[in-house]
């Protein structure tokens, strides 16, 4: 079955030093579960390089994506610093490198609240950079829907309104169908569904069998949020092909027609194929 599919990870840190004893070795087995693209998000500047030289090792498989992570907005006086950085690799990509997205940017409140202005202040600003150059953003956000959907609505109208476009992906959803519905009806958005729309009691698995299929894209979080069967252990794209199948169980279609759909949505987004 795997041979006939193609799936893109759309989100897949494969980059992180998890992965350095045997990263050729994962992503052969990626390649060997059909998984074609692997798409990789920026957290911050610390981990850029490593991005970067797996993008440019692994140019047909992996592209990247350039922006700060939200909980790397926090007490370090530096992140000013390093939104500057992101501009300046957005206006000025090293040779060879052609940024997917901008991302993964977004707002977290689940570990402090303290940062909340300098959060939203720094997802604006980036949503602008990435409507500014017609570039969809691959959003993060945790204990902040309600502040992520009045922002997505404002700076969507404000795009309109200027004659562009705020677009992209909303990674890792994990909330019910009505959000689902507000966010799909505001904008040209995607929905990232990943592992845990595997596990016991998942709300978005109740919401994946409201949504149209031509909203979701598949991604892994890797080595994050594995999917079961092989929960409790490092996650990696190969078992995007999880995803993919408890996609299809909750919507009552094939494997192959979900690969088709999402692989076509995310090509459409990401990477104009």
């Amino acid at each position: 079955m795997f041979q006939s599919m193609q799936l893109i990870d759309t989100h897949s840190h494969i980059y992180a030093e998890e992965f350095d004893t045997d990263r050729v070795e994962a992503l052969s087995r990626a390649r060997e579960r059909g998984v074609i693209r692997l798409l990789l998000p920026a957290i911050d500047s610390e981990s850029h390089e490593r991005m970067l030289s797996l993008a440019k090792e692994e140019p047909l498989m992996c592209r990247p994506m350039m922006g700060l992570h939200p909980t790397s907005v926090n007490e370090n006086p530096r992140w000013r610093e390093e939104l500057s950085e992101v501009e300046h690799y957005l206006n000025n990509p090293p040779e060879g490198i052609r940024f997917c997205a901008v991302g993964e940017i977004g707002l977290d409140y689940y570990w402090s609240e303290e940062f909340i202005t300098e959060q939203r202040e720094a997802f604006v600003t980036q949503c602008r950079w990435a409507a500014e150059r017609d570039m969809p953003v691959a959003i993060h956000t945790r204990a902040a829907w309600a502040d992520m959907c009045e922002i997505l609505e404002a700076e969507g109208e404000r795009a309109r309104q200027r004659g562009e476009r705020l677009r992209g992906v909303l990674h890792a959803y994990s909330e019910d169908g009505d959000t689902y519905h507000r966010l799909a009806d505001s904008g040209d958005w995607l929905f990232g569904i990943g592992g845990v729309v595997t596990y016991k009691k998942s709300v978005v698995a109740e919401a994946v069998k409201e949504m149209s299929l031509e909203h979701i894209i598949l991604e892994t979080d890797c080595p994050y949020l594995t999917p079961v069967p092989h929960r409790g252990k490092r996650n990696e794209s190969s078992y995007v092909v999880h995803v993919c199948e408890k996609i299809a169980q909750l919507k009552g279609i094939t494997a192959e027609e979900v690969a088709y759909a999402t692989t076509a949505n995310a090509r459409r987004m990401f990477l104009q194929e």
